[in-house]
């Protein structure tokens, strides 16, 4: 497992900043950032919901539709062992067209997040926008659903 340490400056300058709505997810004890409009739908998986095969969950039924399962603790490395598909939050987001089911620990909130671009602070990571700064002073990475998808 690789870890990232992450220092983002407080210091930004006059209209260099965004500021969006978000929901706070957690995967293991790590808090993530979707902005806002990004989730069409939330749900707890039932387990008539979920096809498998070979006994690992492949896809989800939502909104009528099956759709591939992401899991963001697998796409992350993030340690420790996932709660059960039917204790986590399956997330329907779309982009180009494509659906998958983003599948959480936990679905913490909404708040707003001042964005800090990583390429300007760190460096590009694939499937992530950006980062904001929250209230307990720790960084949290924003998704970016189209590089996910």
């Amino acid at each position: 497992m690789t870890a990232i340490a992450l220092t983002i400056a407080g210091n930004v300058e006059r209209g260099s900043r965004s500021i969006i709505d978000a929901d706070q997810i957690a995967v293991g004890d790590q808090v993530l950032v979707l902005p806002l409009g990004e989730g069409i739908e939330a749900m707890q998986p039932r387990p008539c919901d979920i096809e498998g095969v070979a006994g690992h969950p492949r896809l989800l039924r939502m909104r009528g539709d099956f759709v591939p399962i992401v899991s963001m603790r697998a796409r992350l490395g993030t340690p420790g062992e996932a709660p059960p598909l039917t204790e986590s939050i399956a997330i329907l987001v779309e982009a180009e067209g494509r659906r998958i089911a983003l599948v959480v620990d936990q679905l913490i909130g909404q708040q707003q997040a001042v964005v800090k671009s990583l390429s300007t602070n760190f460096r590009r990571i694939e499937g992530i926008a950006g980062a904001t700064i929250l209230g307990d002073g720790r960084v949290a990475l924003i998704l970016d659903v189209d590089a996910t998808i």
